[in-house]
């Protein structure tokens, strides 16, 4: 076997532990973000109300559905069950936080900027061979397949 035939080979493995680490690295730093938020909702409130100018929607909703989101689009996203959409779901999340939140450092803007290119590789190439989404899937095309 060729060297050149066995990088070929292990490129989907590759590019499917990369998807991983993207999605798990994505996922710890929304869902820490989202236990936070609940740890104290009056603070969580707060700052929706007089820091975080979230366009169109009252500050309690947008505290409510932010928060939701945090919580369980990273659970989608790192286990790979319906990966496109959480890691969708969260890449408009990452916006609407760097449009809403003007005081942003911007060391902070620069990690959502990561944060939005891993988000957007992952709703591009799926969530790879270590997801949920693989597993259903590889059952799904077996079963229909016999």
């Amino acid at each position: 076997m060729r060297l050149s035939d066995l990088f070929r080979r292990s490129l989907p493995w590759l590019q499917s532990a990369l998807l991983l680490g993207c999605r798990l690295y994505i996922a710890r730093a929304f869902f820490l973000a989202g236990l936070t938020k609940i740890r104290d909702w009056e603070v969580t409130l707060l700052l929706f109300t007089d820091e975080y100018k979230v366009p169109l929607l009252s500050p309690e909703l947008a505290a409510i559905l932010g928060t939701g989101g945090e919580l369980f689009l990273p659970i989608l996203l790192a286990l790979g069950l319906a990966g496109r959409l959480g890691a969708l779901g969260l890449f408009f999340m990452n916006i609407v936080a760097v449009i809403s939140y003007p005081g942003l450092a911007e060391a902070a803007r620069q990690e959502h900027f990561y944060w939005g290119m891993m988000l957007l590789t992952v709703f591009l190439f799926g969530s790879g061979k270590f997801s949920a989404d693989a597993t259903v899937l590889h059952r799904f095309w077996k079963r229909f397949s016999e």
